[in-house]
């Protein structure tokens, strides 16, 4: 990867400033194309951006970072003109077509092969020129596309290598224990002896609980930056429109006494203690003959099939009605059909402010003891039922030094944990093992490093870098 690229690298539409990025070896004849002059390294010149033919197409700042100190690792050179999208759009032209202009000296193009840059790949020739590793860039898109506050947060504290310095401990405690068992593999008659004078096994303990608490910090990242879907879903009328909107504090879904009054998703990404959750509202589950309703109710059966957890709104005022409660039952029967056993279903029961239900007793037991009654009008009972949506998705409460992650990252940990844990069984074998224990804690390595991209696959970089910007 070694043509010369270049990209607007700001967003979309107008603003004050836009910036277009070229980054290649051996910029400084595209350089005195483009702004008339040489540039110093890192500092910023304000010029003319000249023309083919010498006229000024717009003044703004210019600045040069010259290989290796600069993000890609290669000559960068980055252009800050007024940001509207005809400007923009001409500047990158522009420098295309000087990179394509012959030098009069040499006879050659000032910087053959300059091409625009695919999504992401600024960030891959960081990472591929050792500028940062493969969960540093992540970071970047992560930070991004952060939705809360906690998700920025957290993948700055991943861009500045949080989360990679646990992972190289990690990776380095490993390789002392991997350099401890092949030694031993050499000198078969004192292995045993020797792994127990370095204390191997207090070593692979420390090890797996240093792993789990990594994991921990981890599984805290990928919930800031993934957040949960959360599908709101019962019989017409429980107030599941209602609900949404008191979640998300806005008036989003149509609320009527009409039954089937919602006949298409409505959805709304709220945030809880930092952590985003994906709110959908349904249609009412029944058996309907508007054809426009079933079409609704099949696409909120679709919703719920992909959720991480539902929200099965039941009307407290109907509590005590033997048609509605059965209905419930056919509901709660699609539910278990539905999900899997780890997605948990919460049962709230909507409408406690009616005020005919001072002395009810409504079934609330039904279920694995998620059941809640609230009040989606006045909004009693909304922080137990935001509460309990953190408690279900695994968040801990103000943790400190989470650094954004994400779910190859906690796989990648998982897969760490497992071989490790096949390590200690090896080594509570004795000797007739050790060739085993040594392999497993290679491949324990192989996964920790898969998440830095120490031991990645092409087909794995091309999938992470694709999802970025253009210019990124």
């Amino acid at each position: 990867m070694t043509d010369p690229i270049a990209a607007v690298a700001t967003a979309a539409g107008r603003g004050a400033v836009g910036i277009v990025r070229v980054s290649g070896p051996h910029l400084s004849g595209l350089i005195k194309a483009v702004c008339g002059r040489a540039l110093q390294p890192r500092e910023a010149t304000y010029l003319a951006f000249r023309d083919q033919d010498g006229s000024s197409m717009d003044q703004g700042l210019a600045l040069y970072f010259p290989a290796p100190h600069s993000f890609t690792g290669e000559d960068v050179l980055e252009l800050q003109a007024h940001g509207g999208p005809v400007i923009l759009q001409l500047l990158l032209a522009r420098c295309l077509q000087a990179g394509a202009q012959i030098d009069p000296a040499s006879g050659r193009a000032l910087l053959p092969g300059l091409r625009v840059a695919q999504p992401g790949e600024f960030s891959q020739r960081a990472f591929l020129n050792d500028k940062i590793d493969l969960a540093q860039a992540e970071a970047i898109a992560d930070l991004i596309d952060a939705s809360t506050e906690a998700a920025a947060r957290g993948a700055s504290r991943s861009l500045a290598g949080e989360f990679s310095r646990e992972i190289h401990g990690l990776r380095d405690a490993l390789i002392h224990l991997r350099m401890l068992v092949e030694a031993t593999l050499d000198f078969p008659e004192e292995e045993i002896d020797f792994l127990q004078k370095a204390d191997a096994a207090g070593q692979l303990t420390t090890l797996q609980q240093r792993v789990r608490q990594v994991m921990g910090r981890a599984q805290q990242g990928a919930l800031l930056r993934d957040g949960i879907k959360v599908v709101i879903a019962g019989q017409p009328n429980a107030g599941k429109s209602s609900l949404l909107n008191a979640l998300a504090g806005a008036e989003l879904a149509i609320v009527t006494p009409i039954a089937g009054t919602t006949r298409d998703k409505v959805a709304q990404t709220i945030q809880i203690e930092g952590v985003p959750v994906h709110v959908i509202d349904t249609a009412g589950l029944r058996e309907s003959d508007d054809e426009i309703e079933r079409i609704g109710i099949e696409r909120a059966w679709g919703e719920i099939g992909l959720a991480d957890a539902v929200l099965f709104l039941r009307d407290l005022s109907r509590a005590h009605d033997p048609d509605y409660l059965a209905s419930d039952v056919l509901i709660v029967a699609g539910l278990a059909k539905q999900l899997s056993a780890q997605v948990p279903v919460i049962q709230v029961w909507n409408k406690s402010d009616t005020a005919a239900l001072t002395s009810t007793s409504a079934p609330l037991q039904a279920g694995n003891g998620t059941s809640l009654v609230l009040s989606a009008k006045t909004g009693a009972g909304l922080d137990g039922l935001r509460q309990k949506l953190l408690y279900l998705a695994g968040w801990q409460s103000a943790p400190e030094g989470v650094y954004i992650a994400r779910a190859r990252h906690v796989q990648s940990m998982r897969s760490v944990e497992f071989h490790l844990l096949a390590a200690q069984a090896h080594l509570d074998t004795g000797a007739q093992s050790l060739e085993l224990l040594a392999e497993e804690l290679r491949l324990a390595q192989n996964a920790l490093a898969a998440i830095t991209g120490e031991f990645s696959s092409d087909d794995l970089l091309g999938v992470i870098f694709s999802k970025f910007c253009i210019g990124k």
